[in-house]
């Protein structure tokens, strides 16, 4: 299933951003660590570059990535040119109190009464901009939900008398060229429902979890995985959680959301979905991420990787 979500407020965010872009020093890109290039909008890197502006990429939930993936990742973006990135959560004031500073580094001719330093707060739907931007006034100013796309226009407010924010709605891409970015997406509550099928993304994130993270499905629904495929796996977590239908028949579409859902709130441990070596062999081979990212153990190796 190619998944495709491109809501029309997006097509005018777009614009808006391309404009505000020329009145911009930094743009902060708010990424989901669990899968930082699939949730990259390859807009928001097009628009930045054509102006030469700096980035600072936050790995954003990194409290629920796994953190041997996550320190792969920030060497891979710490090796681009005009690029800074951290791995955080912006739930915690303690790391979003970083970014400031942060900002300064990449924009040193900014950043007084008379030229102050103006950010731009970029990203798709859903991963933490309005709660990034709340945290940093330490106030509520954008909105907050569970549901991608909440946020649909523009907001500018002085951080201090030395540097100013501007909060964008989230945007998508008119195309997601790889299938498995857009279940990537969609597992990771990115996309609207209206857009996908819960049980193919279901289906999709277990093979994942079987590749990389068995031992982690074992812990939360307590049944072996050996010789169980993903729709095994499913059939089997709506068959301990008792999830049934009219029949006695096992309920594959409460049992997958039950699997979202889990890990998507970070119960079923510290995962991530692509790495900056599978993430290469992807685009190299032409293939998904679902089965390329583990080792001969069906596991991540997570050992330090050197992204090419």
């Amino acid at each position: 299933m190619a998944i495709q979500w491109y809501p029309g407020h997006m097509t005018s965010a777009r614009k808006k951003a391309a404009e505000t872009m020329a009145l911009t020093d930094i743009v902060i890109e708010v990424l989901d660590a669990r899968l930082p290039e699939a949730s990259s909008n390859p807009m928001i890197e097009e628009l930045r570059t054509f102006r030469q502006r700096p980035c600072l990429k936050i790995l954003n939930k990194a409290d629920l990535a796994d953190p041997a993936v996550t320190k792969a990742w920030l060497a891979y973006y710490n090796s681009q040119k005009g690029v800074k990135a951290v791995a955080l959560s912006c739930k915690k004031p303690s790391d979003v109190a970083r970014i400031p500073a942060m900002c300064l580094k990449l924009a040193p001719h900014r950043g007084t009464t008379l030229k102050p330093l103006r950010m731009m707060i970029m990203g798709i739907p859903n991963v933490g901009k309005s709660t990034l931007m709340n945290a940093l006034l330490k106030r509520r100013v954008a909105a907050v939900g569970d549901e991608p796309a909440v946020t649909k226009s523009q907001q500018k407010l002085d951080l201090n008398d030395h540097m100013t924010l501007v909060d964008t709605p989230g945007m998508m891409w008119p195309r997601i060229a790889h299938p498995s970015d857009g279940l990537m997406l969609a597992a990771s509550h990115a996309i609207g429902r209206n857009a996908v099928i819960d049980e193919e993304v279901a289906t999709f994130l277990a093979e994942n979890l079987l590749a990389n993270y068995p031992q982690l499905l074992v812990q939360r629904y307590g049944f072996p995985v050996e010789n169980k495929d993903a729709v095994a796996v499913i059939e089997a977590i709506a068959l301990r959680r008792g999830f049934r239908i009219k029949g006695g028949e096992a309920d594959f579409e409460k049992a997958g959301l039950t699997l979202l859902q889990d890990y998507r709130s970070g119960a079923l441990g510290r995962i991530s979905l692509e790495t900056p070596d599978s993430r290469q062999a992807m685009l190299a081979a032409g293939v998904d991420v679902a089965t390329t990212l583990g080792t001969s153990d069906g596991g991540i190796d997570h050992l330090d990787q050197s992204p090419t």
